[in-house]
């Protein structure tokens, strides 16, 4: 039996060197993790318009300068993920907690010490490598 894949998107988004990690809200699904923002591809999307939908709907930004990285894929017990990784350079607009979400900046010369869902833990380790 195969596992449904959920499409996502995700943004690492880069400031001073640093890049933005986001803790998933109290209240849904796997709260408490860290990752990077973004979410489901919607029906119709291009990997890019939901990059740019999820980003202003979870942060109160807009992405203009961004490039896709690369794709993994990861089983969870019950569902796959495939995520599409994008750097991104520059956006507009003032960062915001659309979910009330905790966020901090990453410094990757330094280990990492937030406990990142595991489908993100392979991206950290080569942020940091």
């Amino acid at each position: 039996m195969s596992l449904p894949v959920i499409d996502v998107v995700a943004g690492i988004i880069w400031r001073d060197g640093r890049y933005l990690a986001v803790e998933r809200p109290e209240g849904g699904p796997m709260a408490g993790w860290w990752e990077f923002p973004g979410g489901k591809i919607e029906p119709g999307e291009t990997r890019e318009q939901a990059l740019v939908r999820e980003l202003r709907e979870e942060l109160a930004v807009t992405p203009e300068d961004f490039e896709f990285w690369r794709e993994l894929e990861h089983a969870y017990e019950t569902f796959s993920v495939r995520l599409h990784f994008f750097h991104i350079r520059k956006y507009s607009g003032e960062l915001t907690a659309m979910e009330k979400q905790r966020w901090a900046w990453v410094d990757p010369s330094r280990p990492n010490e937030l406990g990142f869902l595991p489908a993100d833990a392979p991206i950290v380790d080569a942020l940091h490598a």
